[in-house]
Order: C-alpha cells, then structure tokens, then sequence
C-alpha cells in the first residue's frame, strides 16, 4: 500500500511592520512549490496623519530621554536672609564645639565663587561630622534652609556643606592647616569668632 501524501495547512505569517499594525500574508504549500492560487491580505498603509503622529510621539520621546539634568538656578538672598543664616551656621559650629570659627567676606572679590565661607575646626573625624550634622540642623530649624550640596562624610576630614550663597567648611585641624583656605583667599575680609 502507498501512502497518501499529508497536505498542509495554510499558515499564516506576520511580517513586522512599524508601529501596531502589520502586514499578514497567508501561505500554503501550493506556493511554496511555485503553483499560483496563493492569496495575500495586506492592510492599508498608514496615512499622512497618523505617519506624522508618530512620528512627533518619536521626537517628543527621544527629546524626553536627552534632557540634562537642570541645577538649580541660583537663590538671590536678601541680605537679611543671609545674615540669618550666617548666624545660624556659627551656631550650629558652636554648638558641637567647633573651634577656630571664621567668616571669609568675599562679597568685595570680583571671581567669588560665593559671598561667604564659614570655617571651623575638629580634633576628630567623628567631631568633624558631628559638627556638620549639628550646622544643617540648627540652619534648617531656625531658617528653613536646606543645604544644597554636602560632600566629604565619607572620610570626616572635610565636609563642606553648600547653601548657594554660603559654603560652611568643616575640617580636622591638620587638614585645614594644610589647604589653608584663609590663605588661598586672603583678599576677603576675615572675622574670627570668639566664645
């Protein structure tokens, strides 16, 4: 007994096709031995208004994923905002026994990077983070300000803390003495506060 070859059936294959639709041809084995009678359904191609929809979604998303991060633009504090804060992070310095507290004026240097520096001492590392943790705090309690930037927990030998108009420094004593930043900005009128 011969046996009867099986036929196959149609199958169908999607072809990918940019965005939700797509094209749809059916196969049969009629076609793949090269016999005609296949039948193909193509859709409709996209028209002008939905290619340009799509094609501003694509710019809006792409545009969406590039965007930098922004920083924040600059605050311009009044001068009685500035003072308060100044007298807020002395507190906060004396509060954990912060020693030799300076302030660097530097308002009446043209290339500042700021409008002050407020600097203190430690005996330790753990005293050097103490002493920053207590100047966000007491600033932050009796101001409302948050720093904006704070780097240098990591080893505790400089913490420098910024409030955009004043940078509060926090060093271990042999670390101040070796940059020295009395020095490096010796045009700015220097206070030293007392106990």
């Amino acid at each position: 007994m011969a046996k009867k070859p099986v036929k196959k059936a149609a199958t169908k294959k999607v072809i990918k096709s940019v965005g939700k639709k797509s094209v749809t041809r059916k196969s049969s084995p009629a076609k793949k031995a090269g016999k005609p009678g296949t039948k193909k359904t193509v859709k409709k191609p996209l028209t002008d208004k939905e290619l340009a929809f799509r094609q501003a979604n694509l710019i809006e998303n792409t545009e969406k994923k590039k965007k930098p991060a922004t920083r924040r633009p600059k605050k311009i504090a009044s001068a009685k905002e500035t003072g308060s804060l100044l007298d807020a992070i002395v507190e906060g310095m004396q509060e954990r026994k912060g020693k030799n507290i300076s302030i660097l004026d530097l308002r009446g240097i043209e290339n500042r990077v700021t409008d002050y520096f407020v600097i203190c001492d430690a005996d330790s590392n753990t005293h050097v983070n103490s002493i920053a943790e207590s100047v966000e705090e007491t600033a932050e309690k009796l101001t409302g300000e948050r720093a904006y930037h704070s780097e240098g927990r990591q080893n505790g030998e400089w913490i420098l803390i910024d409030y955009i108009n004043i940078v509060a420094h926090v060093f271990l004593r042999e670390t101040r003495e070796h940059y020295n930043i009395e020095g490096l900005w010796g045009d700015a009128e220097i206070t030293q506060i007392t106990d």
